[in-house]
């Protein structure tokens, strides 16, 4: 789909509203947005470019708009708690997560993360305990990304605690886990990496992080923790200030890289 073209029956939209609250909508022919500022038809926005206003029956008022991939993490329909887009970005820059690149992930949830790394071009073996999880991360992959980004998306169900099984070539590129105890995941992931690859963790606790860095041994290097917080400000004219609320902790990433097996 050209970002550029108009609106057409099929596209996934985004309702921006006056208190700027996100809408997701998929655009259908007969359709009808709802909310309790009333409706607007599906077919008056189709046709119509990119940050038109429509207004609905009750007259409030909408910009149209393609959601970016944060907008759909945010909104999407979810099973698991998703990791937030600020940690995202950190996981694809430490991973260094590029086109070609074969990862490992495991605890896939809703699909956030893989949806990141496949739009940045890698190719994703996912390990997921519970089937609902699976479904919901191919369906939020498919409905963002389209068809093409499942072809280089295979999940499974399988305990990452119970091995990682072996892949063509010299091992995966990378390890990424968002899992309770990846701990027990890092000496499969000597094994199933190849020698300069990288490992990343998402863990929500301090005590998590600790036991992971435990666990990395002198078969790694460049060992680091961090954490990532979002502040945004409120500028408005001459008042200029830290808003109230800021997205603060929200989980630690810990990173290495192998270098013996």
């Amino acid at each position: 789909m050209n970002d550029s073209a108009s609106f057409a029956y099929g596209d996934k939209i985004m309702l921006l509203d006056r208190k700027k609250r996100r809408y997701l909508v998929d655009l259908a022919e007969g359709g009808e947005f709802h909310s309790h500022a009333g409706f607007i038809p599906h077919a008056s926005i189709v046709g119509c470019p990119e940050g038109t206003e429509v207004i609905s029956t009750k007259g409030a008022r909408y910009v149209v708009l393609r959601p970016t991939l944060e907008d759909f993490v945010v909104e999407m329909p979810r099973g698991a708690q998703v990791i937030y887009p600020k940690d995202l970005a950190t996981m694809l820059m430490i991973g260094d997560i590029r086109p070609g690149v074969r990862v490992l992930e495991s605890g896939v949830g809703s699909g956030a993360l893989s949806m990141a790394m496949l739009r940045a071009g890698a190719h994703i073996t996912g390990y997921e305990l519970r089937e609902d999880f699976a479904n919901r991360a191919q369906i939020n992959v498919r409905s963002f990304l389209g068809e093409e980004a499942l072809s280089r998306y295979a999940v499974s169900i399988r305990n990452c605690y119970e091995g990682i099984d072996p892949i063509d070539g010299p091992g995966y590129d990378r390890v990424m886990l968002d899992l309770p105890e990846p701990w027990q995941v890092i000496p499969h992931a000597v094994t199933a990496l190849r020698l300069g690859g990288i490992i990343v963790c998402y863990t929500p606790s301090i005590t998590q992080a600790m036991r992971v860095n435990e666990s990395l041994d002198e078969k790694w290097t460049n060992v680091r923790t961090l954490e990532v917080l979002h502040r945004t400000w409120h500028i408005e004219g001459q008042a200029v200030r830290p808003d109230h609320r800021m997205v603060a902790h929200t989980g630690f990433l810990t990173a290495a890289r192998l270098i013996e097996k």
